[in-house]
C-alpha cells in the first residue's frame, strides 16, 4: 500500500519519506517543489496543503498518510477540507506531527490553538490516528543563530542557563515510521523530548534581551517569538523534561543534541 507523505522535503518529513523507502513501503513524497533534494527510489508529486484541489490526486491509492501541523501561524491551511478530502480518498491512518504546546490548557498564541484544531478535525474523521508532539526541535537553533553565528561569530541570549531537551528531527521521524508500519500506534499520542536537559549556553558550545527577541523574531511569527523568549526566562536554571520514548518505540536510542550539531555544522558556516 501507498503511504502519502506531506512536507517531504521539510525538517521531518523528508526522514520519514526516507525512513519508509528504507522499511520496504511505497513512498509517495508530496511537497509544493518536489523535484529537489528527494532520495532517489521516491514517487514525488507536487500539491500543497493550501489548495485542497490539489490533494485528490495525491491522495489516490493511498491508504495511509503522514501530516505536518501548524508548526508557524504564518501559512495554516483548511484541515477540514483536507480531512474530508482524505477519508473520500480512502486514506484508514493519519500520523500528525503536532506540537506538546497543545498540552498547555491555557495557552493563548496561534501554535497550540491550531494543532489543537487540527488534532481534533483528525479525531472526528473516523481514520485511525497517532499524535507526534515534540518539544523544542534542534533544528529550531539553525533558525534562531546561524546570521548572527555566520555574520557576526556571536549568539546573543538573554537567558543562557535557560535549559530545554532539544528533539533531533531524525528521532521524531523514526517514531512515525513505527506508527505507520508497525501495529499497536492507533489512538496514541507520543510527546517528545530529547534525551538530555542541556542549557542554552551547552547548546551553543555544541556549534541583551532586545538583541535576542530580534534574532528569534527575524524569521518567526512575533507572537511565536516572545512566547519562546518568555520560555527561556522560565527555564533559567531549571533541568528541562526528557524521555526515552524514542528508545522504548524504535529500540534505538535518541539522538543527541550534540550529535544533532556534528550532522549540521554546515547550516552555522
Amino acid at each position: 500500500m501507498v503511504v502519502v507523505v506531506f512536507g517531504a522535503r521539510g525538517n521531518v518529513g523528508r526522514h520519514v519519506a526516507d525512513g519508509l523507502l528504507a522499511a520496504g513501503e511505497q513512498a509517495r513524497a508530496v511537497s509544493r517543489t518536489p523535484a529537489a533534494g528527494l532520495t532517489p527510489g521516491l514517487d514525488a508529486v507536487r500539491a500543497d496543503l493550501d489548495r485542497p484541489e490539489t490533494l485528490p490526486a495525491v491522495l489516490d491509492g493511498a491508504d495511509k498518510m503522514f501530516l505536518y501541523g501548524m508548526l508557524s501561524p504564518q501559512r495554516p491551511y483548511d484541515i477540514e477540507k483536507v480531512v474530508a478530502t482524505a477519508a473520500a480518498a480512502g486514506i484508514r491512518q493519519v500520523v500528525l506531527l503536532s506540537s506538546v504546546s497543545v498540552l498547555d490548557p491555557d495557552a493563548v498564541h496561534p501554535v497550540p490553538l491550531l494543532n489543537r484544531t487540527i488534532e481534533q478535525a483528525i479525531q472526528r474523521s473516523g481514520m485511525d490516528w497517532t499524535f507526534l508532539r515534540p518539544e523544542s526541535f534542534a533544528a529550531n537553533t539553525r533558525t534562531w543563530w546561524a546570521d548572527s553565528i555566520r555574520t557576526d561569530n556571536v549568539v546573543r541570549l538573554p537567558y543562557p542557563l535557560a535549559q530545554s531537551a532539544p528533539v533531533h528531527e531524525k528521532d521524531i521521524a523514526a517514531l512515525a515510521v513505527a506508527a505507520l508500519t508497525e501495529p499497536g500506534h492507533s489512538h496514541q499520542t507520543y510527546t517528545i523530548y530529547g534525551a538530555e536537559s542541556l542549557t542554552l549556553q551547552r547548546q551553543v558550545d555544541h556549534i541583551s534581551d532586545e538583541q535576542a527577541r530580534a534574532e528569534v523574531g527575524r524569521t518567526m511569527h512575533p507572537v511565536v517569538a516572545e512566547a519562546i523568549v518568555s520560555q527561556w526566562a522560565a527555564a533559567s536554571g531549571v533541568p528541562a523534561l526528557t524521555s526515552t520514548i524514542v528508545e522504548k518505540i524504535t529500540g534505538a536510542p535518541a539522538h543527541t543534541h550534540a550529535q544533532w550539531t556534528v550532522g549540521h555544522a554546515d547550516d552555522f558556516r
